[in-house]
Parts: C-alpha cells; sequence; structure tokens
C-alpha cells in the first residue's frame, strides 16, 4: 500500500453560537484537513485547527508545511507510520499541528487497510467508556450559570469554565456561584488561557478556595513558570494545571518541577496521535493528571482521534474535552457524540468515521 498523494485542504465550519476565552472568541472554525490517499484506493483524513496562540501555526502556515511535508510522505508504505513521522522532522522543524493533521491522517489509512481501528495501532485498549469534560465558556454570567445546570442534567460529571475574561474577583465570583450549582462529587475546573497576570491569577485561586474547584488551568503566559510556581504555592489545595505551556516530554517535566500536578495534552502541541500517547505515559510515571483535548472548533475527525487515544492512555484524571458539538454542521454526517457525559470508544476501522466530501467541499476555503 504505496500512498499516491497527500492534499492539504483549508475549511471554515461554522460554530452553533461563540465560544468565549481569554483573547479569543472563536466565531468559526479555521481548520486544515489532510487527505492522504494510497495505490490501492484507500483514503485516510487528519484535521488540525489554527491556533496562532497556541502553537504558532495558521491556515496559511500549514497548508503550506503540509504541501511542504508532501514529498517525504508520498511512495512510502502507508502502514509505515513510524518510518513517516520521522520522515516529516527533516524536511521541516517544529510545525506541530500541520505534522499531526498528517500523522491522524496515516492513521485512519493504515487502520482501513488492515480492518483495525486506530486505538489498536496505539497500544492496548484499556477503557470502553470515556467521561466527558463539558466546557461553560458563553462569556455571560447568566448563560453560563444555565449552562452549568443543564450540562449537570444532561449527564455530565466533569467541567470546564472558562476564565480570564473579566477581572479576577469577577471570575472568582462567576466560577463560586457555578460550583454551588455543580455541587458535590463533580470534577470542576477553570482555564484562564494564559489571561491573567500573576497578580490576578493569585488572587483568583485564592477566592476560589474551599468552593469546590479542582484544578486551574494555564493562568498565566505559557513560558512564565515561575509564576506558575507562586500561584500553585497559593492554591491551598487547587491543583495548577498547564496547557499552551506543554509542546514536548521536556515542557512536561520542567512544568511538574514548578508545582504543575497536570497538563492538557492535544495533538496539535505534540505532533500526533503518538506523541499524546507518549506524552500521557511520561504524566502517569511523573504522577500528573491528565485532561486530553481537542481545539475548540475541532471536527469528527480530530475529535475520533483523540477517542481512539482516550482509549489507550493510562488515566484521563482531568476528564476528555470532545469539541466537535461545537459545531452547526461537521465533515460526517455521523459524528461521534457523548450520551450523558460519556463518550464510546470506537471499534471501526481506521478513525472509525465517513468524512463526507460534499460538506467538505461546501466549508472549503478558496
Amino acid at each position: 500500500m504505496a500512498i499516491t498523494s497527500v492534499e492539504p485542504i483549508a475549511v471554515r465550519l461554522p460554530m452553533k453560537k461563540p465560544v468565549v476565552m481569554a483573547g479569543e472568541e472563536v466565531r468559526a472554525a479555521d481548520n486544515v484537513l489532510v487527505r492522504i490517499a494510497s495505490d490501492d484506493d484507500t483514503v485516510g483524513w487528519g484535521e488540525a485547527a489554527a491556533a496562532p496562540t497556541m502553537t504558532g501555526e495558521t491556515i496559511e502556515s500549514m497548508m503550506a508545511a503540509v504541501k511542504r511535508l508532501a514529498p517525504a510522505i508520498i511512495g512510502r508504505d502507508g502502514a509505515d507510520i513510524d518510518g513517516a513521522r520521522a520522515a516529516m522532522e527533516a524536511p521541516l522543524y517544529g510545525n506541530n499541528a500541520a505534522k499531526a493533521a498528517i500523522e491522524i491522517a496515516l492513521h485512519d489509512l493504515a487502520g482501513r487497510a488492515s480492518q483495525k481501528p486506530a486505538h489498536a495501532l496505539l497500544g492496548k485498549k484499556k477503557r470502553a467508556r470515556i467521561p466527558l469534560l463539558g466546557i461553560i465558556a458563553g462569556g455571560d454570567y447568566a448563560g453560563d450559570l444555565d449552562d452549568a445546570a443543564t450540562k449537570k442534567a444532561d449527564g455530565f460529571t466533569a467541567f470546564k469554565i472558562k476564565v480570564g475574561v473579566d477581572t479576577a474577583q469577577k471570575d472568582a465570583q462567576r466560577t463560586r456561584d457555578i460550583c454551588k450549582i455543580l455541587g458535590d462529587d463533580m470534577l470542576i475546573s477553570s482555564d484562564a488561557n494564559q489571561g491573567f497576570s500573576l497578580e490576578e491569577a493569585v488572587d483568583y485561586v485564592k477566592a476560589c478556595q474551599r468552593s469546590g474547584l479542582d484544578f486551574f488551568e494555564q493562568p498565566v503566559m505559557s513560558r512564565d513558570l515561575d509564576g506558575m510556581a507562586k500561584i500553585a504555592a497559593a492554591a491551598n489545595g487547587i491543583a495548577i494545571g498547564a496547557d499552551e505551556g506543554i509542546h514536548s516530554l521536556d515542557d512536561i517535566r520542567r512544568h511538574q518541577e514548578h508545582g504543575v500536578r497536570g497538563v492538557s495534552l492535544k495533538c496539535i502541541k505534540l505532533g500526533g496521535m503518538h506523541g499524546v500517547v507518549e506524552a500521557a505515559i511520561l504524566c502517569e510515571t511523573l504522577g500528573m493528571s491528565v485532561n486530553l483535548a481537542c481545539k475548540t472548533g475541532e471536527s469528527s475527525i480530530a475529535c475520533a482521534a483523540a477517542v481512539h487515544i482516550a482509549s489507550v492512555i493510562p488515566q484521563i484524571a482531568w476528564a476528555f474535552s470532545m469539541t466537535n458539538g461545537g459545531l452547526k454542521d461537521d465533515v460526517t454526517s455521523a459524528p461521534p457524540n457523548g450520551v450523558r457525559g460519556i463518550v464510546a470508544a470506537i471499534d471501526r476501522p481506521g478513525l472509525g468515521i465517513d468524512v463526507d466530501e460534499d460538506r467538505v467541499r461546501r466549508y472549503r476555503l478558496a
């Protein structure tokens, strides 16, 4: 099974409603899909979201990167994913999101060709039911309280509140009020997306103590490890997590040394499915909690890849953020969806979803 083509496709997918977070309001999802075909007519699909504040990559840069990497992939055995990953390193440094989109497509291709689910190419399946993290990110106080109550009634037991969108004290009050609505026996987190200064983050975490908040993600800029350590020292039982600061195994180790107790792992930051599994294994070794996450606005392609990852990694103590439910329309008519706050593992070949190429054409950017 030789690879014959590697095609990047830029799409803009409509959102049901805007997602408001520090420094960003996502009204439409700008993503790059990758379609890989082989000489036996097998097709695999991958995806990565543009995330300039997280990965430094845009639609334009990912399109250019995939085109530059394609000659290193074309002609290779589609089943040799490790070889393809190695072949992508020499032509282009970094560009982890573009490489992730290619690597996800390779897992889909190889899985379909071998009639194995993608998770079987990553490791031993450890779970069939995966807890989902309900995202509360409307940027509106009353709306966020209603959203929290609705998600609780729908069966969610894990939640993430987007903060850093107002003053530290107002965000803390909103967090405390949401925690009251959610009650005990829930996993409750907040995520500032680097939106606070050190002083604001310390004020926020002190104001949220004994509220029921379990962990506080990426309070300050990703490079500010000393700031993360100071916030962790002030947190008094609230765990501090990292997201935008995690792009490698060394980043995980450095954050752990600065008091960080868990990380959010994404394919676009770590170069694909294999990189996330490797990072999750390291987190287990270091005693760090894992939140597995898709980028806001990623479609069922990237979300299905993450479901396969979730099936095999050692633990997901901080739950799983699957984002395709926020889209008004998707690239498949049968997206993976959660029921009562749980998504089931996928055991169909490859990613286990069928991409509708008419939908892809509908949302393709010129």
